[in-house]
């Protein structure tokens, strides 16, 4: 069977729409006439644009249907919008019931959602569960693509950075007194669940470490990482690059790019970095590495040896420290591995 207009539905967080691009890839690969729209939300849209396998993108904008009466003044213009494009194929991989809703809403006679669908989303769309279904979470979401007779070939992540957008990058990373014709390294020392974190100090011994090296340690977070950074920076030798809350996801994925490695949790610049092919240590406590780690060849995932490993919690209910027995030199082992490699 073959589509005209096709809907992707996975609206955040942004390791999770990282995990979808191969998606558009593999379908604008199976149906190479049909257009392709996505529906996401804010903080994701930057990864999405100008990517030659996405013909339109639709932000959902969250804020505004969170109250009963905002979900009456936008809701039916919002559907509207989603009508006007006859999509006759809607596939929704966030697997949630607002994301089942907008995927009902848009009118697709065939709608699809992905293996792990919850909160009764699975009802609003016919659930695909694939040879997969316990594999990487990029795998998951291709076997809905599969499952419609698609040939599917290694996974492509088409983040497309122009040139712009590399100009701007570069002239951030000078102005926080980067050079990148150096050999860096990036640190991601902050995440979404405070569980994922490694300690500050274990940051700051590994970055003692590279610049004894030669290698340059280059700080990024958020804004609410500012704190730790200041810890960091107060116990270390030399202050590291700080690169907090400087750039966009883009100009953020040029200078991952550029780097010699990432270090950080299970975090969506982690996996921003394995989909530019940096290379990539990844240390993993609350979540599942086989599910969710560093996707593709060249990375090193380090699990905590404890029986809870994996338990999905966002706060440990055992009031442990998740990362605390991940050591600086196992990092650092790791590391100097890669960089060997890239040598």
């Amino acid at each position: 069977m073959s589509y005209r207009n096709i809907l992707i539905v996975k609206l955040s967080a942004i390791g999770d729409v990282i995990h979808a691009l191969p998606v558009a890839h593999a379908l604008k690969q199976c149906y190479p006439e049909a257009r392709i729209t996505w529906v996401v939300e804010k903080p994701a849209y930057d990864l999405l644009t100008n990517n030659p396998d996405i013909d339109e993108i639709i932000v959902f904008d969250k804020p505004k249907f969170k109250s009963i009466g905002g979900l009456l003044r936008h809701g039916p213009g919002f559907a509207k919008e989603l009508k006007q494009h006859h999509f006759d194929l809607s596939i929704d991989l966030q697997g949630l019931f607002k994301s089942g809703m907008i995927s009902w809403l848009s009118g697709a006679r065939e709608r699809l959602v992905y293996c792990n669908a919850r909160e009764g989303s699975d009802f609003l769309g016919r659930k695909v569960c694939g040879p997969f279904a316990d594999g990487h979470v990029v795998n998951r979401y291709l076997d809905v693509v599969r499952s419609l007779g698609c040939q599917v070939d290694a996974p492509v992540f088409p983040i497309e950075i122009t040139e712009e957008e590399a100009g701007q990058a570069l002239a951030i990373a000078k102005h926080s007194g980067l050079d990148v014709q150096n050999s860096y390294v990036i640190l991601a020392i902050g995440a979404n669940w405070p569980n994922k974190c490694w300690p500050v100090s274990r940051f700051a011994e590994l970055a003692d470490r590279l610049y004894e090296d030669g290698v340059i340690p280059v700080v990024i977070g958020g804004a609410k990482e500012t704190t730790a950074f200041a810890e960091m920076q107060a116990i270390m030798r030399i202050p590291p690059v700080n690169m907090i809350g400087k750039t966009t996801l883009k100009q953020l994925a040029y200078l991952i790019r550029r780097s010699q490695a990432f270090v950080g949790g299970d975090t969506g610049p982690m996996h921003l970095a394995a989909a530019t092919g940096a290379p990539v240590v990844a240390l993993y406590g609350p979540t599942d590495a086989n599910r969710n780690g560093p996707f593709g060849s060249g990375h090193k995932a380090i699990i905590i040896d404890r029986d809870c490993a994996g338990c999905w919690q966002r706060q440990c209910p055992k009031s442990m420290d998740c990362l605390e027995q991940i050591l600086v030199v196992e990092v650092y082992n790791s590391l100097q591995a890669i960089l060997g490699r890239k040598a």
